[in-house]
């Protein structure tokens, strides 16, 4: 048998043919695979190819499995990283995901789908459809990301340019286009969006930021500051008080709730929360929250089945934003 022009590449052919061309319900016989080696100008023996097939299996986890059907022998991958329902999980993320725009979203998919034979790719066909849904503009956001990464790694303040949206669907950047200088600690995903949690040395405080609101990030040469702040700092707490990352005054809070809510302050507040039983069709709980408009939008959504029954301050606030909305009507 004349050998190939590619010989030096069978074996990195034959895993791509594997990979590509089977799963547990395609398969193909030994003739075949020759067949697909030899589109890449590579010849072999079936020796050389059951050996590449143990090398798979040892060396790079992939395992091959041989499968006797009437007269004819058939080979097929048996494992791979990851598996269909796992390719399909990260699919539906970032479809689902606002801070990724739709053209690096189509360009992910694509790669994603080459963790699976073509066959099951085509079962991808219905999820890779990207919908109207709101998705960012700022194509940045996917590198923002990577700099914040990097920077908390190396222990390094960052510097960007913040924006907001205007009436003319504009973005604009905020406080006339100042730098922002922080020192990055965490990443957060809240409300379907990426934020940014932060040391603002300046002020003295944690912050967050949108981080598809971020352009031109860099990361500086200067350490970070607010170890203090963030020794003990507890980002599933933070994420649990704070509503839509709008910042406000923390204040343990008591809600007086109807039974049926008890599965709404558990997805929020989660199961570590106390619910104390008032009656027969009423419980109590206390929870840590941050105090702002965007708390008092989340109780009135839920409607007359909560309340507010403590601190009397908090009552008070939540009244005056109440008065303030029906003066609108």
């Amino acid at each position: 048998m004349a050998r190939g022009t590619n010989q030096k590449f069978k074996f990195s052919y034959l895993m791509q043919i594997m990979q590509e061309k089977t799963d547990d319900e395609h398969a193909i016989t030994m003739p075949q695979i020759m067949e697909e080696l030899e589109k890449y100008e590579v010849t072999a023996e079936r020796k050389s190819i059951y050996a590449d097939f143990q090398d798979m299996t040892d060396k790079f986890g992939i395992e091959i499995i041989k499968e006797q059907i009437g007269r004819e022998t058939y080979y097929h991958v048996g494992s791979r990283k990851f598996e269909l329902a796992e390719v399909k999980l990260l699919i539906d993320a970032i479809q689902s995901s606002k801070f990724i725009t739709q053209s690096k979203s189509r360009e992910l998919i694509g790669k994603i789908k080459s963790f699976v034979s073509e066959h099951q790719a085509k079962q991808l066909q219905r999820q890779v459809y990207i919908n109207d849904r709101v998705k960012t503009m700022n194509e940045s956001v996917y590198y923002n990301v990577d700099d914040i990464h990097t920077a908390i790694n190396e222990n390094k303040k960052i510097k960007f340019k913040y924006y907001k949206w205007d009436i003319n669907k504009k973005l604009v950047p905020r406080h006339n286009g100042d730098w922002f200088v922080v020192s990055p600690w965490a990443l957060t995903w809240d409300d379907e969006n990426y934020y940014l949690v932060a040391y603002d040395a300046a002020a003295g405080i944690i912050k967050h930021y949108r981080v598809d609101k971020m352009q031109n990030t860099e990361i500086l040469e200067t350490d970070r500051k607010g170890e203090e702040s963030f020794k003990n700092f507890d980002l599933a707490a933070f994420a649990k008080k704070t509503f839509g990352m709008y910042g406000g005054v923390d204040a343990e809070v008591t809600l007086e709730c109807k039974n049926e809510l008890a599965g709404v302050i558990i997805d929020r507040f989660g199961h570590d929360v106390w619910l104390i039983p008032q009656g027969e069709d009423h419980f109590k709980t206390r929870v840590l929250v941050s105090v702002s408009p965007q708390f008092f939008g989340w109780v009135t959504g839920i409607g007359s089945g909560m309340k507010i029954t403590g601190p009397d301050n908090v009552k008070s606030e939540y009244k005056a934003y109440l008065q303030d909305v029906l003066e609108n009507y």
